[in-house]
């Protein structure tokens, strides 16, 4: 018959047995690692080419367009969709992308010629800080923000001149465009 041995022998031995498994794994990890596939550290500098920085960057703002003028202007973009407040040093001091309409004014020079604090968009939209430069085909065009701040709405075929603006956009556009404030639109 086999002897019987004491609850606390038990627990010795499970406790030797234990410590013995982590020695063994302790002496096998000092001795390296068993064959594994090779990885690369990062680099950081080889790791901006393939899936950017590694710590995200804000863009440069695109450059003032070479041809749009001199001295304090506003300056728009029909192929980046993009404005500029340029100042009397030649300075483009803010810029910000827009939502042109579906009329287009031609490239050249203009100049605001009426201001309107807020009224209803031909599109139905609440708009405010509205700035005319031009007509084309006898479609005002304006800079403007809708008041709730949303973006324009699709057009659905109509003839729309309004150029929207992010709402904190059209309020520095606002401040920084007088009534004769000159309007250069570029390509």
């Amino acid at each position: 018959m086999a002897a019987r041995l004491p609850s606390w022998a038990w627990v010795t031995g499970l406790t030797a047995g234990a410590t013995a498994v982590v020695v063994a794994l302790a002496v096998q990890a000092d001795h390296g690692p068993g064959p594994t596939a090779a990885v690369a550290k990062p680099n950081p500098s080889a790791s901006a080419g393939a899936h950017g920085p590694a710590t995200p960057k804000t863009p440069a703002a695109p450059a003032l367009p070479a041809d749009s003028g001199t001295g304090r202007r506003i300056v728009y973009s029909l192929s980046e969709k993009r404005v500029w407040m340029v100042d009397a040093t030649d300075k483009a001091t803010r810029t910000f992308p827009v939502w042109p309409g579906t009329v287009n004014p031609q490239p050249g020079r203009y100049s605001v010629t009426l201001r309107t604090q807020s009224l209803r968009g031909s599109d139905g939209v609440e708009i405010e800080h509205v700035m005319y430069f031009t007509k084309v085909q006898g479609v005002n065009i304006a800079f403007s923000n809708a008041l709730d701040g949303s973006s324009p709405p699709p057009a659905d075929g109509k003839k729309l001149g309004g150029i929207r603006l992010h709402k904190e956009d059209g309020a520095a556009l606002w401040s920084f465009g007088d009534q004769g404030t000159g309007v250069t639109v570029v390509k």
